[in-house]
């Protein structure tokens, strides 16, 4: 697949989605002027070579994807759309963590995704969610949405409010099942249970605390005053984590890491974390490092 087929499909089908079709068709008339370059669908994603040389891989805030379409400012920690990275393809079976602000009124019209485990973290303000399950529902902050495209849905996002805008996380895993029946699924969280914890919000595990999906993955969210330890065990030999911070100064595993900082690390069974200041927040993804 060309690369501007490749965007295409992302603009139209299931990766950057936009308020009208205008903007949709300007953005793919600037992709059409862009030179080809290597194919980069799913079947020829990059071997992770230059990750699996160390145990670790670190995305300062400042090197990630950048696309600002007026209503919708996103920055992107893996190749997403328009931005492409070879070396930031993936990490392990999470293909996408998107920090997305969407300005009051606006939102993502109706678009489709299929065999991929969708998440949701909003971190200020709301979005309004609607779906072709039948659901229309509201996420604020402190709600977690997950969703199970499997055979295909359509989805829209809105923020519907007139002053105020709305920040949130979007997260893709690759699942270990094609083609499940379709599934939604939010929950509201009590923020108390992460001040100074880690607070589980995702597993494989219906029964276990937080969301679930179609993966061998637990995610923890964790608020922490200044100069508080911690440390994480690894749930399954074999999977890697990469932390996520979003507000703060943290230090992993003895590396210094500031607001929307990413680190992977993997080949390991646990780390310690230690806050650098007061309110640092992280978000931990616990996930396969194998496809």
């Amino acid at each position: 697949m060309k690369r501007k087929d490749f965007i295409k499909k992302g603009i139209l089908g299931s990766s950057i989605f936009v308020a009208s079709t205008s903007i949709a068709e300007n953005l793919i008339n600037q992709i059409d002027e862009l030179k080809p370059l290597e194919p980069i669908g799913f079947n020829h994603l990059p071997k992770p070579i230059t990750i699996m040389e160390t145990s670790s891989v670190l995305h300062k805030a400042a090197t990630r994807g950048h696309a600002n379409h007026g209503w919708l400012d996103s920055h992107h920690t893996f190749s997403f759309a328009s931005y492409y990275n070879p070396d930031r393809m993936h990490f392990g079976v999470l293909r996408v963590l998107n920090d997305d602000r969407v300005d009051a009124g606006m939102g993502f019209g109706t678009h489709p995704h299929d065999n991929m485990e969708i998440i949701s973290i909003p971190l200020e303000g709301d979005l309004e969610h609607k779906d072709s399950m039948g659901n229309t529902t509201v996420i604020k902050k402190g709600d977690i949405q997950v969703m199970s495209a499997g055979t295909g849905i359509y989805h829209s996002e809105y923020n519907k409010n007139k002053d105020q805008l709305t920040k949130f996380l979007q997260i893709w895993v690759f699942p270990n099942k094609k083609n499940v029946t379709p599934r939604y699924d939010q929950i509201s969280l009590d923020l108390k249970d992460r001040h100074n914890k880690l607070q589980q919000i995702l597993s494989p595990s219906p029964e276990d605390a937080g969301v679930w999906i179609h993966q061998d993955a637990w995610f923890h969210l964790g608020r922490f005053d200044k100069n508080f330890e911690t440390t994480y065990q690894l749930k399954k030999k074999g999977n890697g984590v990469y932390a996520f911070v979003i507000k703060g100064d943290i230090t992993l595993n003895h590396i210094s890491l500031s607001e929307r900082d990413g680190l992977g690390l993997w080949d390991l069974e646990k780390f310690d974390l230690v806050a650098n200041s007061n309110d640092a927040e992280i978000l931990l993804m616990e996930v396969p490092m194998n496809i």
